[in-house]
């Protein structure tokens, strides 16, 4: 599968198709994202919409199967017809996440759509195209040791995972943790000054980590972790929790000269792009 690359970020303008027999759903969504400058485009016809996705291309997919049984196969002609990753979005009435998931889409929204929750589906897409992006960019890696791989390992990782929520509906989770003020420390104490803390964050986390953790450094300043097919709901949260709970109580690298590191602990759930739970340790 090949995926989209190319910068988007929080203010970044999507191009978003919407694949629905009921304009009224279009109308809708316009008249709440074209004032932020994203540009919406309807298809009632899904066989046109699966033309219009190879000749044209869209971030963003949203798209109503109705009256097919099954919205697999849709889901799939749509991903197929593209040389870019789009983030669909499977639209219905009282529509469950697993079940989109398990569908080969990236979320759910049920009909009619709350602004709210659309507001959210639109922050989730962008930031699980950037963080593609960003794991994807191989101007710089980080070479394994000490147990923790590459940044260039991980993302084929990151890749299988995001490919086989795809294939099997499989959900898969991911620890991101590092200090959020490393530039200001570097501008302040320099880059070596810098590099000493995040090298004990890094010493620490791979004293903590199970054998079993796949973990990576994917900038100067972060490491994460990979979390597939846990096997029971709560394992991703509870795995975020401790972490942060142990780095917390981590006083060496908090007792420094100079300023003092901001550790972020960041679960994120693939392949919604939702960040589930965020902690901000400062001391």
């Amino acid at each position: 599968m090949l995926f989209y690359h190319g910068k988007i970020g929080k203010g970044t303008k999507m191009k978003i198709l919407v694949i629905d027999r009921e304009d009224i759903t279009a109308r809708l969504m316009s008249r709440r994202l074209e004032p932020l400058g994203h540009k919406i485009t309807l298809e009632a016809a899904k066989n046109d919409a699966v033309d219009l996705l190879a000749l044209e291309k869209h971030e963003m997919v949203f798209v109503d199967p109705s009256p097919l049984t099954s919205a697999r196969p849709l889901i799939l002609n749509l991903r197929r017809s593209t040389g870019h990753y789009p983030y669909i979005v499977q639209m219905g009435h009282d529509l469950e996440l697993t079940e989109a998931v398990q569908s080969g889409a990236n979320a759910a929204i049920s009909k009619p759509f709350d602004n709210d929750i659309l507001d959210v589906t639109i922050d989730n897409a962008k930031y699980l195209i950037s963080l593609i992006n960003r794991l994807g960019d191989d101007s710089e890696d980080f070479p394994s040791a000490g147990g923790i791989i590459s940044k260039s390992a991980f993302n084929q990782l990151f890749l299988s995972a995001i490919d086989r929520a795809d294939r099997y509906g499989e959900r898969t989770f991911i620890v991101f943790i590092g200090i959020t003020n490393y530039n200001e420390i570097a501008v302040a104490e320099g880059g070596s000054a810098a590099d000493y803390k995040v090298a004990k964050l890094s010493k620490f986390l791979s004293r903590l980590r199970r054998q079993s953790d796949i973990i990576a450094q994917t900038e100067k300043y972060e490491y994460a972790l990979l979390l597939q097919r846990p096997v029971y709901e709560t394992e991703p949260n509870e795995a975020a929790n401790r972490f942060a709970e142990s780095i917390n109580g981590f006083s060496d690298l908090f007792k420094v000269d100079g300023i003092v590191p901001e550790v972020q602990v960041k679960l994120v759930d693939l392949p919604v792009g939702a960040r589930i739970i965020e902690h901000n340790i400062t001391k």
